[in-house]
């Protein structure tokens, strides 16, 4: 009986060790975007990073549909970071557009880079200003996508409804083909530079991009905080010899609002430490900055990444 005792006495204390060990242990999941994208690749960037120069850290990356479902698992509690456009964290926060209600856990780490709203239409097509879309066939990417309501809002500052456009509900490939196939007119794509499907268009067939002029991008604005001045570069696409100007929204690490204080400071400041492995990984890594990293946020910075930019100087609103 003796001998059964201690040998019980000593499995339990075994069993509360290693659940000692298991609750110190810090282990978390990001949600990044499909693995064809940009979001996958650099989740996998960041956490790497957390991976390898935080003790007793194990973050795994979870490939998904990308903004929508992100922040439906952060605020669920099913992930604990996500990648996400501003816009749609911004919809998601406050139970607007394709969210009926508001999800209160969601809280910010930072902006990333910037996701550009580009409406591109073909070189030899009669259309040169936005306003021009009236009756053409544009592609404003699929159903409820952030593009999708980027475009919507954009249009109606021209005093355009998509009752007054024949709009479809395309991929971005899908919309290329379209547009070099002349069963479209124009389309909106709103991602980061430049945009591989517009890339192969512009050498098969020719791009126009349409510009978003200052007193409708200041209008859009002011409706609007979360977008961003932005520009497509000349040359960012073949034979497109001019800047365009146009309006960004901003890939945003979000935070689950339950994470410790002490542990989102700590992931934060990591982060930032080590921006030069980061812009060796992903060339997207080249765009994050501290400074930027507090533009185009339109719900609360988590408290922990709010005391690193606090410590550093930087202003959080």
């Amino acid at each position: 009986m003796k001998k059964l005792l201690t040998t019980t006495l000593i499995l339990l204390s075994l069993l509360l060790t290693l659940g000692c060990a298991k609750k110190t242990s810090n282990s978390f999941v990001i949600a990044t975007g499909g693995t064809s994208g940009s979001y996958h690749p650099l989740g996998n960037a960041i956490a790497n990073i957390w991976n390898t120069s935080l003790e007793n850290t194990s973050v795994a990356v979870q490939s998904t549909a990308g903004s929508v479902e992100n922040v439906h698992l952060l605020n669920d509690l099913q992930v604990d970071y996500a990648i996400v456009q501003n816009d749609i964290l911004d919809y998601a926060y406050h139970g607007k557009a394709m969210f009926s209600t508001s999800m209160q856990n969601l809280t910010v780490i930072g902006t990333l880079y910037t996701e550009v709203v580009q409406i591109a239409t073909t070189r030899n097509a009669d259309i040169y200003r936005i306003e021009d879309l009236r009756g053409k066939r544009v592609s404003v990417e699929e159903i409820g996508s952030g593009s999708e309501y980027n475009a919507k809002q954009i249009l109606e500052s021209y005093g355009i409804t998509f009752d007054d456009i024949q709009k479809t509900n395309l991929s971005y490939k899908e919309a290329a083909e379209g547009l070099q196939n002349e069963t479209l007119d124009a389309c909106f794509i709103t991602a980061g530079l430049p945009n591989s499907a517009l890339q192969e268009l512009a050498f098969t067939t020719g791009l126009r991009m349409l510009p978003i002029d200052d007193s409708h991008a200041e209008k859009i604005m002011s409706a609007y905080s979360f977008y961003t001045r932005s520009t497509i570069p000349e040359e960012t696409y073949s034979g497109v010899q001019t800047a365009t100007p146009t309006l960004a929204v901003k890939a945003t690490l979000a935070v689950s609002g339950t994470l410790p204080s002490d542990i989102v400071y700590n992931m934060t400041r990591t982060l930032f430490s080590n921006l030069d492995i980061l812009s060796a990984s992903h060339a997207k890594g080249k765009e994050i900055t501290v400074q930027n990293a507090v533009t185009g946020v339109t719900i609360p910075f988590h408290a922990g990444a709010a005391q690193y930019y606090t410590e550093l100087g930087v202003s959080v609103q």
